[in-house]
């Protein structure tokens, strides 16, 4: 059983809740936050199923190079221990329970969830085979990421008329999701460059970790104009001041610290740490 967590990546909470984070931005910024229980329970099931869904995806696109990774070659699928068809079985049961989860939502919302529930999952199941064709594949994960800004705003609104707000929170989770993937790209870019797979991290070159800063500054300008067209009060503005500071201090000691596994890891951790502060200012905005 434990072999299946790991495929499923269940293992690594971190991967769970960066996912999760900006839903829930888009949730504590909608109209009418705090989002009912109901609600915030779907979207986290939902965020588990479909991107337990998606990690399969990748591991079955890349089991003949995971193996070929030293981040990677343990993966359940590359080491053997969970067969192809077992792994086949279970993506599908993920796909199931993400529908019965879509359907789950309120009556009134669920037929546009569904929709965009469709739409994203060709970019979820198309990303892990980016790599090999696209010298950006993680503007394709930012995409995915982008619909969980959007599905949780239609399950709570029942429409996507979130204007600006919703549009900013959109920004912010590409350009957030575009850096810190990009970062954890860094990790193998030895590896990728040797069996000839793309990522942002070799494309960008030496111009990664600026790309990395600037994208953090967009992801927290944007996360200011959110708040501020959402009426946020001014409880938000320290915990954001305190992460758009933090962002730059994690891309600063990029610069100080040797590439590899250990780095691209702590920084993707300190994301999700940053990212949940951010979402603290919300929470309690909406609450004071």
């Amino acid at each position: 059983m434990g072999y299946y967590f790991q495929l499923l990546r269940w293992n690594k909470p971190s991967g769970r809740l960066i996912l999760l984070i900006p839903a829930c931005w888009s949730l504590w910024l909608t109209p009418t936050a705090p989002p009912p229980l109901l609600v915030l329970g779907i979207i986290i099931l939902g965020g588990l199923f479909v991107s337990g869904a998606g990690c399969i995806a990748n591991d079955i696109w890349d089991r003949k190079f995971d193996k070929k990774v030293i981040r990677t070659k343990e993966r359940p699928l590359a080491n053997g221990k969970v067969s192809l068809k077992n792994a086949w079985i279970l993506l599908i049961l993920m796909l199931f329970f993400s529908l019965f989860i879509v359907l789950s939502i309120p009556q009134e919302s669920r037929n546009l969830c569904l929709l965009l529930g469709s739409l994203s999952l060709p970019f979820i199941l198309l990303y892990p085979s980016a790599k090999r064709w696209f010298k950006y594949p993680q503007l394709i994960l930012s995409i995915c990421w982008g619909f969980s800004v959007l599905i949780p705003w239609a399950a709570s609104e029942s429409s996507l008329a979130g204007g600006t707000t919703l549009l900013f929170c959109w920004l912010a989770t590409v350009f957030w999701t575009f850096g810190f993937d990009t970062v954890y790209a860094m990790a193998d870019e030895i590896d990728d460059k040797a069996i000839g797979l793309k990522s942002s991290a070799i494309s960008l070159g030496k111009k990664s970790i600026k790309t990395v800063s600037f994208c953090y500054v967009l992801t927290c300008f944007f996360l200011a104009l959110a708040a501020f067209k959402a009426n946020l009060g001014l409880i938000y503005f320290p915990f954001w001041l305190i992460t758009t500071i933090g962002m730059q201090r994690e891309v600063f000691l990029l610069n100080s610290r040797q590439k590899g596994i250990k780095t691209s890891g702590l920084h993707f951790s300190n994301q999700v740490k940053l990212g949940s502060l951010l979402l603290l200012g919300m929470i309690l905005s909406k609450l004071t």
